[in-house]
């Protein structure tokens, strides 16, 4: 582990990006290691009594005790190369890195404190989608949080997405897509629906490695795609180049 960690948690043979955690992020950009969590408090609610396997709080308590998080995205502030910045990093490990209430609900006070410090933001997307268990409360929180951008953008504070593997479902088509600067990880596997239901859908072969982050490079929908190593490095840039 410690090897890989030295390598940024990639393949040393291969380069492959190994799946990382939030507060990985948060090591690998903020300066020195050094930051402080926001929003630690909010926890996720059975709001609608759900159940399909088991009920929705019993998950909610497996999951908290598997990952060690409170929910499927962490928000923190600290600064890159002395520049302040906010991210908010979602985390695959608590229930696929599912969007509910309480993460349309962290990035929300982001970008308030964004507003408030004037602040960059940066959003690290690692997610499965929507959370079904949460239904449309869910769903909710992809006009939540694209409402919530726009305050940012008439603001000019700049917001950083950066998408890694993988990034589906709701969360792609809002918050994701949004950025003033929209870049990604090599290799992520980045869509909205799977290629089966998009073949059914339009009836047609679908290009091979369509929903990789090359392939969106090449057609628009990204700025750069950056090597770990370089993450920091990159955002040191981008915080020069956006200097408030």
């Amino acid at each position: 582990m410690k090897e890989l960690r030295e390598n940024f948690y990639k393949c040393p043979h291969c380069g492959h990006h190994v799946r990382i955690g939030s507060h990985d992020y948060f090591d690998l950009i903020f300066d020195g290691d050094q930051y402080e969590e926001l929003f630690t408090d909010l926890r996720s609610k059975d709001i609608l009594g759900f159940k399909d396997l088991k009920p929705y709080p019993e998950r909610l308590q497996e999951a908290m005790k598997k990952s060690g998080l409170t929910d499927a995205i962490a928000v923190a502030r600290g600064k890159v190369n002395k520049k302040n910045l906010v991210i908010a990093a979602m985390d695959f490990n608590f229930i696929g890195g599912s969007m509910g209430s309480v993460v349309g609900q962290k990035i929300a006070l982001a970008i308030d404190y964004c507003l408030d410090t004037r602040s960059p933001l940066l959003i690290i997307s690692k997610t499965g989608g929507a959370r079904m268990m949460e239904s449309a409360f869910s769903l909710m929180q992809m006009a939540k949080t694209s409402a919530k951008l726009t305050q940012l953008a008439k603001a000019r504070i700049p917001y950083f997405s950066l998408l890694t593997d993988p990034t589906t479902g709701g969360v792609t088509a809002s918050f994701a897509m949004l950025g003033d600067i929209n870049f990604s990880e090599p290799a992520a596997l980045i869509g909205f629906a799977g290629p089966r239901v998009i073949k059914e859908t339009i009836k047609k072969d679908l290009p091979e490695g369509f929903q990789t982050s090359e392939f969106l490079l090449e057609h628009g929908f990204l700025d750069f795609i950056t090597d770990r190593k370089d993450l920091r490095e990159t955002l040191s840039d981008l915080l020069q180049l956006y200097d408030l």
